[in-house]
């Protein structure tokens, strides 16, 4: 008589967990405590247990796939060097797991392409890096497919949503309140687009810094998030003839093309304006003088949208909200 194969079952009762907890060790262990996975690895090893990935996948009707949801042109996506840094945290996380990582750019000429391939059983669930305020398209199908959101996306109160995200709103009033505490009295921002959270909440953010400061709050200016942007809103601002002496920029890389501009005007960074921004990226080391500004940790807040979509597909409970820390890097711009 052939002797039974080792089932799921056995490897459990031999390592003392549950079937759930050795189907998260074979899965996804970065789920699970680390002597537990030693246990169950252990006893998979003493029984011989090979799991029958194929056949599992077509029983419980996964595809093993995660998708990564870019909603922006391709041009933007290898522009930004937001997403050179969160993928990889993504990708770290899930080459634990079983699950292999399907990127998407899905511009905005193509939704209807983009819901198709995620209802059509191709993913498990969907991980969504960039949003605009007056697209519901993917709230809306987190109804219907696990999804987390690194950021807040429309809809951010439905319970369905699920979202990691730094507190913006803090980390742009804290950069603003340093140029502040510094004896800058006449303030000027360029914020990000008004078509996305992050940019309104970091525009929030400076007119808070400023109302609690007692500081007129009017030199604003708005930019896509590159620096030929911000360089053509800080003409704006220097053609308004009002001399300001602190500028809080949305992004580090907003900021440097308003530093170039600076420069080309006969001003001084930090003796004539000083600068903070968000974003400790390559923008903000490299800049002449290197940038005061927020630090976003972008390579765990990928690896942390990536944990919670592998507990949601899992049936496991997940905060509604996650927010990631953030950290004032002082340098020379101020």
């Amino acid at each position: 008589m052939q002797a039974q194969s080792p089932t799921l079952e056995m490897v459990a009762a031999l390592a003392g967990v549950s079937r759930s907890t050795v189907s998260r060790v074979v899965n996804a262990p970065a789920t699970v405590p680390a002597r537990v996975v030693t246990s169950v690895r252990a006893a998979i090893d003493e029984l011989g247990y090979v799991p029958n990935l194929a056949a599992r996948s077509l029983a419980s009707h996964r595809s093993r796939v995660i998708a990564l949801i870019i909603p922006e042109d391709t041009a933007r996506f290898f522009a930004d060097p937001y997403y050179s840094s969160v993928i990889p945290g993504v990708a770290r996380y899930l080459s634990a797991t079983e699950y292999t990582l399907a990127l998407v750019i899905a511009s905005d000429d193509e939704p209807d392409k983009t819901r198709r391939y995620l209802l059509s059983g191709n993913v498990d669930g969907a991980l969504v890096l960039s949003h605009h305020v007056d697209d519901v398209a993917y709230t809306e199908l987190a109804r219907a497919l696990p999804m987390v959101f690194a950021g807040r996306p429309p809809g951010a109160d439905d319970p369905h949503t699920f979202m990691v995200d730094i507190d913006n709103v803090g980390a742009a009033e804290l950069a603003t309140r340093y140029l502040v505490e510094h004896g800058r009295r006449t303030l000027a921002t360029i914020s990000g687009p008004l078509n996305m959270s992050s940019a309104l909440d970091r525009l929030e953010g400076w007119h808070r810094a400023l109302a609690a400061a007692a500081l007129d709050d009017s030199l604003v200016e708005h930019a896509e998030w590159s620096d030929a942007a911000g360089a053509a809103a800080m003409h704006r601002l220097l053609d308004r003839g009002i001399r300001f002496d602190g500028l809080f920029a949305a992004s580090a890389q907003i900021a440097t093309g308003a530093m170039e501009v600076l420069r080309e005007r006969g001003l001084t960074v930090p003796h004539d304006v000083a600068i903070t921004s968000i974003d400790n990226d390559h923008f903000a080391q490299a800049a002449n003088p290197p940038l005061t500004t927020i630090e976003q940790p972008t390579t765990a807040h990928g690896a942390t949208i990536a944990e919670k979509l592998v507990a949601l597909i899992a049936g496991e409970p997940v905060d509604h909200l996650t927010l990631m820390p953030t950290t004032l890097i002082e340098r020379q711009s101020v």
